[in-house]
């Protein structure tokens, strides 16, 4: 499956558009619409710019690639084109965490996850929510973008 314009406009709307690199909450340099790498790999660095928000769109798009590719191996039951999105979402703003251990840092090992492959969707809607904190405490803005993935997800 590939990210829908439900997603692209999910994450353009948390993410917010910057032209000029900055550095997020987590101290990474960003640019865009979130991206901490340019398209050929080359990280984001403090000074840099892009030129027009096509250009970070068309940024976005690419990055938003290898998501996608880490979704698709990560889910093994069915879902819908907004439960997809949604999990892009998700993934895009806290990681894939596809590695061998059982450290729940993104998506990878994620409760969330275990439940939706488990077929429990409803479950797995409700872990969403649970992923809206920063240094132990809630961010007012994850707490809508987990509110709102959690609403797409559940969308037929």
């Amino acid at each position: 499956m590939k990210t829908g314009e439900r997603g692209l406009a999910l994450i353009k709307e948390f993410e917010g558009c910057k032209l000029s690199a900055y550095q997020c909450p987590a101290g990474k340099w960003t640019i865009g619409y979130g991206s901490t790498f340019y398209g050929d790999g080359t990280p984001v660095g403090k000074g840099r710019t892009l030129p027009t928000e096509l250009a970070a769109l068309e940024l976005l798009k690419v990055t938003l690639v290898q998501f996608e590719k880490d979704v698709n191996s990560l889910v093994k039951v069915p879902i819908t084109q907004n439960q997809f999105d949604a999990l892009i979402s998700f993934a895009y703003n806290l990681g894939s965490d596809i590695d061998k251990d059982d450290i729940a840092e993104g998506l990878g090992d994620s409760t969330l996850l275990k439940k939706l492959n488990n077929r429990d969707y409803f479950g797995a809607a409700a872990e969403f929510h649970k992923w809206d904190k920063a240094g132990g405490k809630p961010l007012a803005g994850l707490t809508r973008r987990r509110k709102a993935e959690s609403e797409l997800f559940l969308m037929s």
